[in-house]
């Protein structure tokens, strides 16, 4: 990964700013991009001297786009597929397994992946540009895995989330502050950057172990809802398909894809 894809700084107070940085990209994951804040995570957790960790995109479109489809075209079977979801998995793990609070400081786009780093957040906030969704019925075709399916489950509940998968569609700020996806909307990504340094000194202030035993219970109780239950033929279904093939094809073209059902 090139040294600057990721960039973290520590600023006052001991509140660590993380920013993804290909924002000709859209601040789209490679795969380096994911391990390395999965790595930034597991550090942080051992180092007395981070309180608190903003994560944000850099440039003025996004947030994150998602993971950057290039990585796609090399899958053709059912293992490729699990083997992403495995990744996509361990590495929100690690974000949210991070027991210093997390902010997600959201300006212009958050979609796919990138809605999952900020998801695993503990808090979230959001310039009046930010639009949030997972649009895979419109771009990919592809699906989330089972866990991430809780997870956005339990932030939208699973009636908006269908709806959002369903429709494709992106949920700008104020109706996300209204579904409680962020708890508030700053004017503009300055105010939104001071904001985040702001909540992170005052959050990180506070009891650290409170602050670890709510986050650790609150996903316990999701996990506890998922019990046993796997979804992998789903994601094989979808990323094996003809139309995922498609999906992809189409991104890269920069066209609309034709969807077969197959």
């Amino acid at each position: 990964m090139p040294e600057n894809e990721l960039i973290h700084e520590m600023r006052e107070g001991g509140i660590l700013l993380t920013t993804l940085n290909r924002p000709q990209a859209m601040n789209a994951f490679t795969f380096a991009m994911y391990e390395g804040l999965a790595a930034k995570a597991a550090e942080i957790g051992q180092d007395p001297a981070v309180k608190a960790w903003i994560i944000t995109g850099g440039g003025a479109k996004a947030f994150a786009a998602g993971t950057d489809i290039q990585q796609f075209t090399t899958f053709t079977t059912a293992q490729h597929a699990l083997d992403y979801e495995e990744r996509i998995g361990r590495v929100l793990s690690a974000i949210e397994d991070c027991p210093k609070p997390t902010i997600a400081a959201i300006n212009g786009a958050c979609t796919g992946g990138g809605a999952g780093v900020a998801g695993v957040c503990d808090i979230r906030i959001a310039s009046s540009t930010m639009r949030f969704g997972v649009p895979i019925a419109r771009t990919l075709g592809n699906t989330l895995s089972l866990g991430n399916y809780a997870r956005f489950s339990a932030l939208l509940g699973p009636a908006r989330l269908l709806e959002l998968i369903f429709t494709a569609r992106l949920v700008e700020a104020e109706e996300a502050k209204s579904l409680g996806l962020v708890t508030e909307v700053l004017p503009d990504q300055e105010a939104l950057l001071a904001r985040a340094e702001a909540l992170a000194r005052t959050i990180a202030g506070h009891a650290p172990l409170t602050l670890r035993a709510a986050k650790t219970t609150l996903k316990r109780l999701r996990e506890q809802a998922v019990g046993g239950a796997n979804a992998d033929d789903m994601v094989a279904l979808t990323f094996t398909s003809a139309d995922f093939k498609e999906g992809v094809a189409a991104f890269l073209e920069k066209r609309k894809p034709v969807w077969q059902g197959r």
